[in-house]
């Protein structure tokens, strides 16, 4: 961040804050296409396949049925702002991978969203105790415009990895680049590295 940025962070905040961001209250909307409308929620489903020994799909009243959990992490989008301290309820990332018995030669998903978005993650990064599919945001649901009725939530990564309006994984033994990754942004994207663009990658994190 500038240094006029960190002057209008609090002191005790800045740690938390990575390179180049600045701090916001608000919730910024930014997504690429529009928002797609589930008129008839009956009709939902979330996919889990790829390289698993058990693939499997979920109705929505399914989704809901699995064990939830309350967690409290920061926001960070590539775009420069920076959101607290939001507080999420949902499904860990862990327990679909849990159910689907990902096959150890499983190092990657690729999240796929039913605006035809898709983005991939090392599994390394997913099964951590904070990402989770998120169905609410600060106590209440998640708004459609915010990714609803269910958004993955990544919080060490930039938010392009946090898909919107997720409807299935793909467990990958490669890694493949999603939808930001082919246009020229990082394929890993952690936020206090400033890894924004393809162009600073290593051969570590292009793999």
């Amino acid at each position: 961040m500038s240094k006029l940025d960190a002057e209008r962070i609090p002191p005790e905040l800045r740690h938390r804050v990575p390179p180049g961001q600045t701090l916001t209250q608000k919730w910024p909307v930014l997504h690429y296409s529009g928002i797609p409308m589930f008129m008839d929620m009956s009709k939902w489903q979330f996919r889990v396949f790829g390289e698993v020994d058990h693939p499997f799909s979920l109705s929505w009243d399914e989704f809901r049925s699995l064990p939830s959990v309350r967690r409290t992490s920061d926001f960070h989008c590539v775009t420069t702002w920076s959101r607290l301290d939001n507080r999420w309820e949902g499904v860990l990332f862990a327990t679909l991978a849990e159910r689907a018995k990902a096959r150890p030669q499983a190092r990657y998903a690729m999240l796929h969203s039913f605006d035809g978005y898709y983005t991939n993650v090392p599994l390394s990064w997913l099964m951590a105790d904070d990402v989770l599919f998120a169905w609410s945001h600060d106590e209440k649901p998640l708004s459609e415009e915010h990714g609803g009725p269910l958004r993955l939530v990544v919080p060490k990564l930039y938010a392009w990895k946090s898909a919107k309006w997720v409807g299935g994984i793909e467990f990958m033994n490669e890694n493949k680049r999603g939808f930001w990754e082919e246009r020229g942004y990082h394929n890993r994207g952690e936020p206090f590295l400033e890894e924004r663009y393809s162009y600073q990658e290593t051969e570590e994190t292009r793999e």
